[in-house]
Protein backbone atom coordinates (compact mmCIF):
# COMPACT_ATOMS: atom_id res chain seq x y z
CA UNK A 1 0.00 0.00 0.00
CA UNK A 2 1.33 3.43 -0.95
CA UNK A 3 1.31 5.94 1.90
CA UNK A 4 1.27 9.73 1.79
CA UNK A 5 4.06 12.13 2.74
CA UNK A 6 2.69 12.83 6.24
CA UNK A 7 2.44 9.13 7.01
CA UNK A 8 6.00 8.50 5.79
CA UNK A 9 7.22 11.45 7.86
CA UNK A 10 5.64 9.95 10.99
CA UNK A 11 7.46 6.67 10.35
CA UNK A 12 10.77 8.49 10.66
CA UNK A 13 9.94 9.61 14.21
CA UNK A 14 10.37 6.23 15.88
CA UNK A 15 12.11 2.86 15.56
CA UNK A 16 9.78 0.44 13.79
CA UNK A 17 11.66 -2.58 15.14
CA UNK A 18 11.55 -1.51 18.80
CA UNK A 19 8.93 -2.34 21.42
CA UNK A 20 8.07 0.58 23.69
CA UNK A 21 6.68 0.58 27.24
CA UNK A 22 2.91 1.10 27.32
CA UNK A 23 3.07 4.71 28.55
CA UNK A 24 5.75 5.68 26.05
CA UNK A 25 3.93 4.00 23.15
CA UNK A 26 0.70 5.84 23.95
CA UNK A 27 2.51 9.17 24.21
CA UNK A 28 4.23 8.50 20.89
CA UNK A 29 1.00 7.66 19.08
CA UNK A 30 -0.46 10.97 20.25
CA UNK A 31 2.56 12.79 18.88
CA UNK A 32 2.31 10.99 15.53
CA UNK A 33 -1.15 12.44 14.88
CA UNK A 34 -1.38 14.40 11.66
CA UNK A 35 -5.08 14.29 10.70
CA UNK A 36 -7.27 17.35 11.25
CA UNK A 37 -9.90 15.39 13.22
CA UNK A 38 -9.71 13.79 16.67
CA UNK A 39 -8.35 10.37 15.74
CA UNK A 40 -9.36 7.20 17.57
CA UNK A 41 -6.52 5.31 19.25
CA UNK A 42 -6.75 1.54 18.82
CA UNK A 43 -4.97 -1.42 20.38
CA UNK A 44 -4.31 -4.56 18.36
CA UNK A 45 -3.59 -7.64 20.46
CA UNK A 46 -2.49 -10.84 18.70
CA UNK A 47 -3.18 -14.00 20.72
CA UNK A 48 -1.94 -17.57 20.45
CA UNK A 49 -5.09 -19.68 20.34
CA UNK A 50 -5.77 -23.30 19.53
CA UNK A 51 -8.19 -24.51 16.89
CA UNK A 52 -11.72 -23.42 17.71
CA UNK A 53 -10.60 -21.18 20.59
CA UNK A 54 -11.63 -17.56 20.90
CA UNK A 55 -11.62 -14.83 23.50
CA UNK A 56 -14.67 -12.68 24.08
CA UNK A 57 -15.90 -10.60 26.99
CA UNK A 58 -16.74 -7.06 28.05
CA UNK A 59 -14.91 -4.46 30.12
CA UNK A 60 -15.35 -0.93 31.41
CA UNK A 61 -12.37 1.31 30.71
CA UNK A 62 -11.34 3.57 33.61
CA UNK A 63 -11.15 6.55 31.25
CA UNK A 64 -14.13 6.99 28.95
CA UNK A 65 -13.90 8.55 25.50
CA UNK A 66 -17.10 7.62 23.69
CA UNK A 67 -20.44 9.37 23.67
CA UNK A 68 -23.33 7.90 25.60
CA UNK A 69 -24.74 4.78 23.98
CA UNK A 70 -28.32 4.65 22.72
CA UNK A 71 -29.79 1.44 24.19
CA UNK A 72 -32.70 -0.59 22.82
CA UNK A 73 -34.28 -3.12 25.21
CA UNK A 74 -36.37 -5.99 23.87
CA UNK A 75 -38.76 -6.80 26.70
CA UNK A 76 -42.39 -7.51 27.59
CA UNK A 77 -44.74 -4.71 28.60
CA UNK A 78 -44.16 -5.23 32.34
CA UNK A 79 -40.44 -4.37 31.91
CA UNK A 80 -40.80 -1.35 29.64
CA UNK A 81 -41.06 1.26 32.41
CA UNK A 82 -38.05 -0.21 34.26
CA UNK A 83 -35.98 -0.07 31.05
CA UNK A 84 -36.92 3.52 30.23
CA UNK A 85 -36.41 4.66 33.83
CA UNK A 86 -32.94 3.06 33.77
CA UNK A 87 -31.99 5.13 30.72
CA UNK A 88 -32.90 3.03 27.69
CA UNK A 89 -33.71 5.06 24.60
CA UNK A 90 -36.28 2.50 23.45
CA UNK A 91 -38.02 -0.47 25.07
CA UNK A 92 -40.69 -2.84 23.86
CA UNK A 93 -41.32 -6.12 22.12
CA UNK A 94 -42.98 -6.87 18.80
CA UNK A 95 -43.11 -3.28 17.61
CA UNK A 96 -39.30 -2.99 17.78
CA UNK A 97 -38.76 -6.44 16.31
CA UNK A 98 -40.86 -5.33 13.33
CA UNK A 99 -38.95 -2.03 13.05
CA UNK A 100 -35.59 -3.83 13.00
CA UNK A 101 -36.90 -6.29 10.38
CA UNK A 102 -37.73 -3.25 8.23
CA UNK A 103 -34.16 -1.95 8.55
CA UNK A 104 -34.40 0.42 11.52
CA UNK A 105 -31.12 0.48 13.47
CA UNK A 106 -31.16 3.77 15.35
CA UNK A 107 -29.42 2.39 18.44
CA UNK A 108 -25.89 1.47 19.53
CA UNK A 109 -26.53 -1.63 21.62
CA UNK A 110 -29.42 -4.03 22.17
CA UNK A 111 -30.41 -5.71 25.43
CA UNK A 112 -33.02 -8.45 25.71
CA UNK A 113 -34.73 -10.33 28.51
CA UNK A 114 -34.36 -14.14 28.17
CA UNK A 115 -38.05 -14.61 27.37
CA UNK A 116 -37.63 -12.40 24.28
CA UNK A 117 -34.71 -14.25 22.73
CA UNK A 118 -36.84 -16.73 20.79
CA UNK A 119 -38.27 -13.81 18.81
CA UNK A 120 -35.15 -11.63 18.82
CA UNK A 121 -33.11 -14.58 17.54
CA UNK A 122 -35.00 -14.35 14.26
CA UNK A 123 -33.31 -10.99 13.69
CA UNK A 124 -29.92 -12.69 13.43
CA UNK A 125 -29.40 -11.78 9.79
CA UNK A 126 -29.82 -8.10 10.67
CA UNK A 127 -28.41 -7.76 14.17
CA UNK A 128 -25.68 -10.37 13.77
CA UNK A 129 -24.07 -8.63 10.80
CA UNK A 130 -23.94 -5.37 12.76
CA UNK A 131 -22.65 -6.97 15.97
CA UNK A 132 -25.84 -5.94 17.77
CA UNK A 133 -27.31 -9.32 18.69
CA UNK A 134 -27.90 -9.61 22.47
CA UNK A 135 -25.69 -12.29 24.01
CA UNK A 136 -25.63 -13.68 27.57
CA UNK A 137 -21.81 -13.83 27.41
CA UNK A 138 -21.68 -10.06 27.14
CA UNK A 139 -24.39 -9.40 29.71
CA UNK A 140 -26.93 -8.19 27.17
CA UNK A 141 -29.37 -11.05 27.72
CA UNK A 142 -30.59 -10.62 31.27
CA UNK A 143 -33.57 -10.06 33.52
CA UNK A 144 -31.62 -7.42 35.43
CA UNK A 145 -32.23 -4.67 32.90
CA UNK A 146 -31.34 -1.84 35.27
CA UNK A 147 -27.88 -3.24 35.98
CA UNK A 148 -27.18 -3.96 32.32
CA UNK A 149 -28.13 -0.45 31.22
CA UNK A 150 -26.13 1.14 34.06
CA UNK A 151 -22.99 -0.73 32.98
CA UNK A 152 -23.53 0.16 29.33
CA UNK A 153 -23.96 3.82 30.28
CA UNK A 154 -20.65 3.66 32.12
CA UNK A 155 -19.04 2.59 28.87
CA UNK A 156 -19.01 -1.20 29.01
CA UNK A 157 -17.34 -2.33 25.79
CA UNK A 158 -17.18 -5.72 24.14
CA UNK A 159 -13.91 -7.13 22.86
CA UNK A 160 -13.44 -10.30 20.86
CA UNK A 161 -10.88 -12.03 18.68
CA UNK A 162 -11.32 -11.99 14.93
CA UNK A 163 -10.80 -15.08 12.76
CA UNK A 164 -7.03 -14.59 13.00
CA UNK A 165 -7.00 -14.45 16.80
CA UNK A 166 -6.51 -10.69 17.01
CA UNK A 167 -8.42 -8.29 19.27
CA UNK A 168 -8.93 -4.87 17.66
CA UNK A 169 -10.43 -2.32 20.04
CA UNK A 170 -10.56 1.44 20.52
CA UNK A 171 -8.80 2.52 23.72
CA UNK A 172 -8.99 6.31 23.51
CA UNK A 173 -8.80 9.44 21.39
CA UNK A 174 -5.71 11.32 20.24
CA UNK A 175 -6.91 14.36 22.19
CA UNK A 176 -6.83 12.44 25.48
CA UNK A 177 -3.99 12.61 27.97
CA UNK A 178 -1.56 9.84 27.01
CA UNK A 179 -1.45 8.56 30.60
CA UNK A 180 -5.21 7.93 30.49
CA UNK A 181 -4.92 6.04 27.20
CA UNK A 182 -2.09 3.98 28.70
CA UNK A 183 -4.25 3.16 31.73
CA UNK A 184 -6.96 1.88 29.39
CA UNK A 185 -4.42 -0.29 27.55
CA UNK A 186 -3.15 -1.82 30.80
CA UNK A 187 -6.72 -2.65 31.86
CA UNK A 188 -7.41 -4.21 28.45
CA UNK A 189 -4.33 -6.45 28.60
CA UNK A 190 -5.17 -7.47 32.15
CA UNK A 191 -8.71 -8.43 31.12
CA UNK A 192 -7.49 -10.39 28.09
CA UNK A 193 -4.99 -12.32 30.23
CA UNK A 194 -7.79 -13.08 32.66
CA UNK A 195 -9.71 -14.76 29.80
CA UNK A 196 -6.79 -16.97 28.79
CA UNK A 197 -8.14 -20.46 27.97
CA UNK A 198 -7.01 -23.09 30.50
CA UNK A 199 -5.26 -25.12 27.82
CA UNK A 200 -3.72 -22.16 25.98
CA UNK A 201 -0.03 -22.50 25.17
CA UNK A 202 2.76 -20.37 26.62
CA UNK A 203 3.08 -16.97 25.02
CA UNK A 204 -0.68 -16.39 25.02
CA UNK A 205 -0.24 -12.74 24.09
CA UNK A 206 2.07 -12.77 21.09
CA UNK A 207 2.32 -9.08 20.29
CA UNK A 208 0.58 -5.77 20.88
CA UNK A 209 0.57 -2.60 18.82
CA UNK A 210 -1.12 0.78 19.21
CA UNK A 211 -2.07 3.18 16.44
CA UNK A 212 -4.42 6.05 15.78
CA UNK A 213 -6.82 6.21 12.84
CA UNK A 214 -4.20 7.54 10.44
CA UNK A 215 -0.87 6.81 12.14
CA UNK A 216 1.45 3.82 11.78
CA UNK A 217 1.40 1.24 14.55
CA UNK A 218 3.82 1.34 17.45
CA UNK A 219 4.89 -1.98 18.97
CA UNK A 220 4.25 -2.31 22.70
CA UNK A 221 6.40 -4.05 25.29
CA UNK A 222 3.29 -5.52 26.86
CA UNK A 223 5.23 -7.49 29.50
CA UNK A 224 6.23 -4.12 30.94
CA UNK A 225 2.60 -3.68 31.99
CA UNK A 226 2.35 -7.05 33.75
Amino acid sequence: MKHGKKYRASLAKFDLSKKYPVAEACKMVGELKFASFDETVEAHVCLSLGKGQSVRDTLVFPNQFKGEKKVLVFCRDDKVKEALDAGAAYAGSQEYIDKVKDGWLDFDVAVATPDMMKDVGRLGMVLGRKGLMPNPKTGTVTNDITKAIAELKKGRTEYRTDKNGVVHIAVGKSSMDAAKVAENVVVLLSEIKRKKPADAKAGFIQNVSISSTMSPGVWVDFKEGE
